[in-house]
């Protein structure tokens, strides 16, 4: 597959722009056209996810999300848009490490943060958050699949091989070419043979 047609997309906290808008929007803008593939870091469930565990809007706004976000995955498949969801699990004691790691390593010190630490106060809360996502919005068209990540090769393992069978039942064919092959490989050989009789 051609690196070009793939791109990541990380969704951070949101600009306002995209708060004056409804939530999907942000991530609609990100979906992949046709032939492309798009990885997104974070996603729209965090409006399901952080908004709901600091309590940033009420219950009433963020419980209807699940279905607006079915919805919206499903209107995304009906028009060719293949969607795998990964949820990468670890526990509290590997997140911790994790998290040492990067203090003690220097090459790894831009990967943390403050919210890194207080977040990890808030743990059942994303748990129950997360047991919600994970029943309610994984869906015949897009199912979530939930990875053990405590160990980076079995992680790497189960998503390559979750997105090799689905690459694989989309029976993905080279292109037939848009010139005359044969036609070029006449003007070719001639070419090649007048400079070899040049020579």
């Amino acid at each position: 597959m051609n690196p070009q047609g793939c791109r990541v997309v990380s969704f951070k906290q949101p600009s306002a722009e995209e708060l004056a808008h409804d939530f999907l929007w942000r991530t609609e803008l990100q979906t992949p056209e046709r032939g492309e593939v798009v990885i997104f870091n974070r996603s729209h469930y965090e409006d399901v996810l952080i908004v709901r565990v600091h309590d940033l809007v009420p219950k009433k706004v963020w419980s209807k999300r699940y279905k607006q976000i079915n919805d919206f995955e499903r209107v995304l498949v009906a028009n060719g848009t293949h969607i795998l969801k990964f949820f990468l699990h670890i526990s509290k004691e590997e997140q911790l490490h994790r998290f040492e790691q990067r203090l003690d390593d220097p090459s790894r010190r831009w990967k943390i943060s403050e919210a890194d630490y207080s977040e990890r106060g808030f743990w059942d809360d994303y748990e129950k958050a997360y047991e919600d996502v994970l029943s309610k919005c994984s869906t015949n068209d897009a199912p979530w699949f939930v990875i053990p990540s405590d160990r980076k090769w079995f992680r790497n393992l189960a998503i390559s091989q979750i997105i090799v069978e689905t690459m694989e039942k989309l029976g993905i064919e080279i292109p037939e070419p848009t010139v005359d092959i044969a036609d070029i490989r006449r003007k070719y050989h001639k070419e090649a043979n007048e400079d070899k009789d040049g020579k």
